[in-house]
């Protein structure tokens, strides 16, 4: 009985995750979330196969559904770290990806490699998973964006829930060991998590799959003016003040601390800085006002010979590298680079004139 459920749960799991490829395809998804979540479907509907008695029988084509099914936790990480605005570094991605790749090789093509590639794939897609759900409820408070606050919250415990929660039990168990219940459980939870995506298809919230653009980004162009009510024109003008006086300087300073020091609901404060000033992270407003004082500082004679890590701890920031990355992100350029810069062209002048 609990097979022929099982069958069932699969069969509508795998037709509702083929509705969402066809609506991904004719949909505005940004294309950077559209690829992992494409491919996150395939691996599991490959995963939803590979894994049923019911399905198929050995055949040549096994080690290939394998492949895509093995890939499945890492493209549900890839377009978490997407949607949560957190993307890894490239060296990162592609280090994932070859290892995962060198265990599926290992394991299908490899004498006797069979049990070292399953149990290294599964090591690694266990390390994605829970890098995911550190990415996703540990810095859950950085983001002022609600409705992905909320995706933050359950998003990670599902994914931990049917995908670490699959992979510790075939390394405990072993892959071979068929135990119905655990397969239906499963199943139904891929089923879950592809209603999930189809709901948030449906909805089309721009706040979280759509192209945007972060109004606080653009530095150059002339502020628009707020459409501010009383409350938040005080509230704004409170923030404003608070953050001339060098709020942003406090090391670990988190939106809670800040509302905290402005005597408001840290709601309020998130709204108005999410939907009034168009910032999506509570970390890149506050890079906002410590770049720019870091950008001054760096191109002034007076702080021409102090460090740059002095520079980067004295704005808040608890290492060179953290420092390093923000400023380049906002810059296109390094301290280091921006400091010469900034001086280079002085002595260029005074030659030009001799």
């Amino acid at each position: 009985m609990i097979e022929q459920v099982d069958y069932l749960v699969r069969m509508i799991a795998i037709g509702a995750g083929l509705m969402l490829i066809a609506q991904l395809a004719g949909g505005e998804v940004r294309r950077a979330i559209k690829l992992p979540l494409v491919a996150m479907i395939v691996g599991s509907i490959a995963y939803l196969i590979n894994v049923s008695p019911l399905m198929l029988a050995e055949s040549p084509i096994d080690p290939w559904v394998d492949l895509f099914a093995i890939s499945a936790p890492f493209w549900i990480w890839l377009f978490a770290r997407r949607l949560f605005e957190a993307e890894p570094d490239r060296r990162i991605i592609l280090g994932a990806a070859a290892a995962m790749l060198l265990g599926w090789v290992t394991a299908n093509f490899v004498p006797g490699g069979n049990a070292f590639g399953f149990y290294f794939v599964h090591a690694v897609a266990l390390v994605l998973i829970a890098d995911l759900v550190r990415v996703g409820l540990v810095e859950r408070k950085d983001d002022l964006v609600e409705e992905r606050r909320a995706v933050r919250l359950w998003l990670p415990l599902l994914v931990a829930a049917q995908a670490g929660g699959i992979l510790l039990f075939e390394v405990v168990i072993g892959a071979s060991a068929q135990y119905p219940a655990v397969e239906l459980a499963n199943a139904l939870l891929i089923l879950l998590l592809t209603l999930f995506a189809g709901i948030a298809l449906m909805r089309t919230n721009p706040e979280l799959l759509v192209e945007h653009e972060e109004r606080g980004a653009e530095r150059e162009d002339p502020p628009a003016p707020l459409d501010l009510s009383a409350s938040e024109k005080v509230l704004h003008d409170r923030l404003a003040a608070t953050m001339a006086e060098g709020a942003y300087r406090e090391p670990g300073l988190t939106i809670a601390r800040l509302a905290e020091q402005l005597d408001t609901p840290e709601h309020r404060l998130r709204a108005l800085i999410n939907r009034r000033l168009g910032y999506r992270n509570f970390s890149a407003f506050l890079n906002r006002h410590r770049i720019a004082e870091a950008r001054a500082r760096l191109s002034s004679a007076d702080d021409v010979d102090l460090p740059v890590l002095t520079i980067a701890m004295e704005l808040g920031y608890n290492s060179l590298p953290t420092f390093n990355r923000a400023f380049r992100s906002e810059t296109g350029t390094t301290p280091s680079e921006y400091r010469r810069l900034a001086f280079a062209d002085e002595p260029a002048i005074e030659a030009g004139q001799n």
